[in-house]
């Protein structure tokens, strides 16, 4: 597939989102408590919303994050489309995003890795960190978006 695909910054709308969601393998991450409500609030709030499309408009590809714009970036979404795996755009997005939040001299990058994400993290430089801490005490009802 050699279509152009374009990065541009810009919200989604919650049904975008969803409908996009059901082409990636991000549609297993999320609770089923108030799914379609939570999706809209994050994507109303994210700090950097980075949308790849291609030549006809559709969405391929999606990066969601949160950013102070001087020391980190957390990646809370990061998909793309099924049919366009291993064409370079998540690289392209996380670049793109990486640059907005301040460039790879100021800000470092965080993220929950789905394990079949793993290797494209790593392949991007990452590396497995234990200094994180957690409180989750959410309801968390595991579904996938179809």
């Amino acid at each position: 597939m050699n279509e152009t695909v374009t990065i541009q910054s810009r919200r989604l709308t919650t049904e975008e989102y969803i409908d996009f969601l059901k082409r990636t393998d991000l549609g297993s991450q999320y609770p089923k408590e108030r799914f379609a409500e939570r999706i809209e609030r994050l994507l109303r709030n994210v700090s950097i919303s980075l949308v790849a499309q291609n030549e006809n408009g559709v969405i391929v590809g999606v990066l969601l994050g949160l950013t102070d714009f001087a020391y980190w970036l957390y990646v809370t979404d990061l998909g793309v489309d099924r049919a366009y795996e291993k064409q370079g755009i998540g690289t392209r997005l996380m670049k793109t995003a990486h640059e907005i939040a301040g460039g790879e001299k100021d800000i470092a990058v965080y993220l929950i890795a789905n394990e079949n994400a793993v290797a494209f993290y790593e392949k991007w430089g990452m590396k497995r960190s234990g200094e994180v801490m957690e409180y989750n005490h959410i309801e968390w009802t595991e579904f996938t978006v179809e």
